[in-house]
């Protein structure tokens, strides 16, 4: 992959395009004031890197397999924060790491050193078929619906990662080809406002979580309107973790974030989405919770990818 960031875009109609992953994000200035706000995160996450250069901390080494991530991807600040020292040498990392944009990839892990550990190699799907289907498994009960008999609003969504293209329509109808069904999950908050439970997920296990809000009217966009940084035991119950790691299981799924609604009506969550190449933090939280959150992270890195180093 080119060193040059600009080569992963494309300019098209007054949109940019992200190669990878098809899709356009309007040229405006929310746009703009996105990016600068990124950039100001992603000058004091570089400090972490040049402090452990010059401290010569001892860390393991990583590799990106077959892509390196860009800076706006959370794993790259982590990797800084935990100390981690990117090489492009994968028969000689510590720590293997399978990054690829794509719904679908194939996952054959590459030549590695013995104790190597690999991560993501068994997640090499993640449609929203395949998501509904692994959180059924998990929590026993269903997302996914049948177009042609359910009765009722349901989400219509792309199969594809990144759309945000999510509408409600109205069932039974015939389905379209490269779209999944999903119920309609009543996730509104006080304020007008709806709320996604973003949880971050470390070695298979929910590391991180911020509380997402935007309009009720924006529910399906990426555009928050407030996000809180928060920890997985006071967003979920002790039987929900066990429901998110098992899911994360099921999806082979070590490290990435998932999207999680809670229904008003039920109470109960439903794991709607799931990314293993998710950038972050979220660009609308604060400053300091960003280097928290990223804090957070390299802490469950370096303890749930280092420990087998030591045996």
């Amino acid at each position: 992959m080119s060193r040059n960031w600009l080569t992963d875009f494309k300019y098209e109609d007054g949109k940019w395009l992200v190669k990878k992953t098809g899709h356009r994000v309007p040229a405006n200035f929310a746009l703009a004031n996105d990016i600068f706000t990124w950039l100001t995160f992603y000058t004091l996450a570089q400090s972490w890197r040049t402090w452990r250069f010059l401290t010569g901390h001892k860390r393991p080494t990583i590799a990106f397999h077959p892509d390196k991530p860009r800076p706006w991807y959370f794993i790259w600040p982590v990797m800084h924060a935990s100390g981690a020292k990117l090489i492009s040498e994968v028969e000689k990392a510590d720590i293997v790491f399978q990054f690829d944009d794509s719904t679908h990839t194939r996952n054959t892990p590459p030549t590695t050193k013995p104790g190597a550990t690999l991560v993501n190699f068994g997640c090499n799907d993640i449609s929203k078929t395949k998501v509904a289907e692994a959180f059924e498994r998990a929590a026993g009960y269903s997302l996914k619906v049948d177009p042609t008999v359910y009765r009722g609003p349901m989400v219509e969504k792309s199969e594809k990662n990144a759309c945000h293209d999510g509408r409600i329509i109205e069932g039974p109808l015939d389905p379209l080809p490269g779209k999944t069904y999903q119920r309609l999950i009543d996730n509104e908050i006080e304020g007008g406002l709806v709320e996604d439970l973003r949880c971050c997920i470390v070695g298979g296990e929910p590391a991180v979580s911020f509380r997402k809000r935007r309009p009720l009217t924006r529910r399906f966009l990426n555009e928050n309107a407030e996000v809180l940084l928060d920890e997985p035991r006071n967003c979920y119950s002790a039987d929900e973790i066990a429901v998110i790691r098992a899911f994360a299981a099921e999806l082979g799924l070590d490290w990435g974030g998932i999207d999680v609604l809670r229904d008003r009506s039920s109470g109960r969550i439903y794991i709607v989405d799931a990314n293993k190449t998710d950038m972050g933090p979220p660009v609308a939280l604060k400053l300091p919770h960003k280097l928290k959150a990223t804090r957070r992270m390299a802490h469950a890195f370096v303890t749930a990818f280092t420990r087998k180093r030591s045996h």
